[in-house]
Parts: structure tokens; C-alpha cells; sequence
């Protein structure tokens, strides 16, 4: 009778055993699936070349994604990154608080604050090469019709458009940046379009593209662009026209003349300039060549970009030397006998190039030095009057 009653006992508390390690174990596993971030670390690299630019990397165990709050209070701006690396652009001089916040899957966070000190100049523009190729601006034979030397404070827009955003599927070729107008800039005498590692409207990077359609168009003539090209993996500048009926006539069936491309990415591709068309004639068609520098890359110094176009054909030019020749006679090629109008871009990522890795270094710049548009006199005959000449 005793014996049964403690052996009663003895299950019961066999069961109670079993049942708070059951509690504890269903405990310990919640705990073990909330774990918040820990060990945050951090670095801030300044520019401090009067920008204002600065980039930030941050890491910590745990975290899901990171939250970098700039500037003060009320006045904070919140940017969101999965990698923990942003890149920010101050439009003043002064001493800044920044709090980094690393986040777990509930968004609960750990946070740590520091003080950036920005000094901004007007004349920021970053590194310029004081070397490089020049062109006239006389040719025997040929009159100068267009052309802006970019000797403004800002980028003048009677002549220029900014094109906002991500159009559409990352500009038809899957491309990573946001457009904006805040990543040009011209000073002394340049025009730079900067591309950064910086989210925004949903983008991890940014940059600017500027068109002259509605303002100048051209057909046939000499065009030379003088500039330093960014470099790196993901970094895609370009140097372009579009034909004038795009808006109608949907690319490719207008027509595009890619003065100059360059696709980033070490040996083989910084060194490389790319000169194409686009047309459509029963289906999508291109011609192109490409020109490589023997030695350095398009970034170490100015380089002439050039085309020369007529009815019958399209030469392109790196530092006056021709490598490259297209006929446009052929019945289906009508597009290159009507107007285009120019673009300037950097994108970033895209189908061509592939994407940024960890060797890519923000921000990069390309600068333009000039752009001028000769005719012959038989050619004159521009779809917006030449009188946008700008010093």
C-alpha cells in the first residue's frame, strides 16, 4: 500500500520533471530565436574633398538589415541598407550626429552614434587629370554649329534636360541606379556626373542622365566630347544619341549612335572604348567596334571621343585615330539619315557590364570637358537654331 503510493508519487513527479523540461526547452528555444544584433561596428570614410560625400560600413552579428539616421531630431533622414553600407552627400558644412542601428527580423535594434564633420566648398569636384588629348575648335572645311564649353556655375538648362528615375526596367537594360538631378554638377569649366553608392527611391545607387531632346538635334557632322571616364566593375558611362523620333518610334526603330561606351571591370574593359549602332530592320540590329589604350586606363587622363557622320557612313575617332567605320546606305538603315539628339549618363549595374562587387570604389565621376558639333556647309540645316553656343 505504501509501496503503491510512492510509486503513484514517484510518476507524478516523473511527469512534472517531463513537463518543465518541456516549458524550459520551449523557453530556451523562443530565446534562441530572438536573438538581437550585438557586437556593432562600424567605419566612416569621409571624402573630404569639399563634397560633402561620405560612405559608411557597418556590421554586426545577428542583424537583418541596418538603419543610418543623418543629421539631427526632427530633421533626420533615415536610409534603410540589407548590407550595411550607405553612402550620404551633405549639402553643407558643418558637425553632424549619425546613428547606425543594426536590426533584427522584428526590426528591435541596437544602435551606436557618432559626429561627422563635413566641410563643404564650392569648388568641390573632386580629383581632375591635368593631362590629356585637345581637338580645335576650327576644322578646315567644317563650321562650328553647337557646342558648350560648360563654363557656367550650373548646368544650363536651355539646352540640357535632367532625366529623373529608374525608367523602365532599369532603362531596358536592367540597370541598379536612381536618376537624379543632385549628382551633376559644373564647375571650373567641367561638367561631372557622379555615380554613388546611396539608397534612394528604392535603388542602392545613383547618378545623373542629361539629353538635349526638344532643344538640339542633330544630323550628320562632326561631334567631339572631351572627357575622363569613371572606371571600375558595374560602371557603365556613356556618350550617346538617340534618333529624334524616339518618343514615336520606340528604340530601336529610331535609331541610337553610341559615340563612346565604356563597360568597367579591369584589363580588357577600362582601357576600352566601344563605338555602336542600333537599328531595326526586320528585328533588332547593331554594328560596332572598340578601341584599347596600350597602356593606363580611360580614367587616367582626357581622351577625344569623335564621330563623323554623313548619308553614307559613320567613323569613329578616339584621339583623332579612326577605329572604326559603319555604312548606312543600306535600304533598312534609315534611321541614321534623320535628326538624334545627345545623352550623357553613368549607370550602374546592367546587363552588359554585370553588377558592382566589393572592388568597385564610390563615387565615380565622369568628367566632360567640351562638346562641340562642325558641319560642312552642305550640311547645316540642325533641327533647333545653333544659337545655344555656351563658354
Amino acid at each position: 500500500m505504501v509501496y503503491g503510493f510512492s510509486r503513484r508519487i514517484k510518476s507524478f513527479l516523473v511527469v512534472i520533471v517531463v513537463f518543465l523540461s518541456a516549458f524550459l526547452s520551449c523557453s530556451e528555444n523562443e530565446n534562441s530565436e530572438k536573438l538581437l544584433p550585438s557586437n556593432l561596428v562600424f567605419e566612416v570614410h569621409n571624402s573630404n574633398d569639399g563634397s560633402g560625400f561620405i560612405s559608411v560600413n557597418a556590421m554586426a552579428e545577428n542583424a537583418t538589415s541596418y538603419e543610418f539616421l543623418f543629421g539631427e531630431d526632427s530633421e533626420r533622414i533615415p536610409v534603410q541598407s540589407s548590407t550595411g553600407i550607405v553612402s550620404y552627400t551633405y549639402s553643407d558644412s558643418g558637425t553632424y550626429g549619425l546613428e547606425i542601428r543594426a536590426l533584427d527580423e522584428t526590426t528591435d535594434y541596437i544602435s551606436e552614434t557618432t559626429q561627422i564633420s563635413v566641410i563643404k566648398t564650392e569648388s568641390a569636384s573632386g580629383w581632375i587629370p591635368g593631362k590629356g588629348y585637345f581637338t580645335p575648335m576650327t576644322y578646315a572645311g567644317w563650321n562650328l554649329v553647337w557646342w558648350d564649353e560648360f563654363g557656367e556655375d550650373s548646368l544650363d538648362e536651355s539646352i540640357w534636360n535632367y532625366e529623373i528615375g529608374t525608367g523602365h526596367n532599369g532603362w531596358g537594360n536592367n540597370e541598379s541606379q536612381y536618376y537624379r538631378k543632385e549628382n551633376t554638377m559644373v564647375k571650373g569649366g567641367y561638367l561631372f556626373i557622379e555615380a554613388r553608392e546611396e539608397a534612394f527611391g528604392g535603388s542602392a545607387y545613383t547618378s545623373s542622365r542629361l539629353t538635349t531632346e526638344s532643344k538640339f538635334y542633330l544630323r550628320y557632322g562632326r561631334v567631339d566630347i572631351r572627357a575622363c571616364l569613371p572606371w571600375g566593375q558595374g560602371v557603365w558611362p556613356a556618350l550617346w544619341m538617340l534618333g529624334g523620333t524616339f518618343r514615336e518610334n520606340d528604340w530601336p526603330g529610331c535609331g541610337e549612335i553610341d559615340i563612346m561606351e565604356m563597360v568597367g571591370g579591369g584589363a580588357g574593359r577600362d582601357n576600352v572604348t566601344h563605338g555602336t549602332i542600333h537599328w531595326d530592320y526586320d528585328g533588332y540590329k547593331h554594328s560596332g567596334g572598340a578601341h584599347g589604350l596600350e597602356t593606363g586606363i580611360l580614367y587616367d587622363e582626357f581622351h577625344v571621343y569623335s564621330i563623323e557622320w554623313d548619308s553614307e557612313s559613320i567613323k569613329w575617332y578616339l584621339d583623332d585615330s579612326m577605329f572604326f567605320e559603319a555604312d548606312i546606305t543600306h535600304d533598312g538603315m534609315s534611321e541614321f539619315q534623320n535628326y538624334f539628339f545627345f545623352l550623357f549618363n553613368v549607370a550602374v549595374g546592367g546587363n552588359w557590364p554585370g553588377y558592382p562587387n566589393q572592388s568597385t570604389q564610390f563615387p565615380q565621376r565622369m568628367i566632360v570637358d567640351y562638346i562641340r558639333a562642325f558641319q560642312k556647309p552642305n550640311q547645316i540645316e540642325t533641327a533647333s537654331p545653333a544659337t545655344n553656343r555656351r563658354f
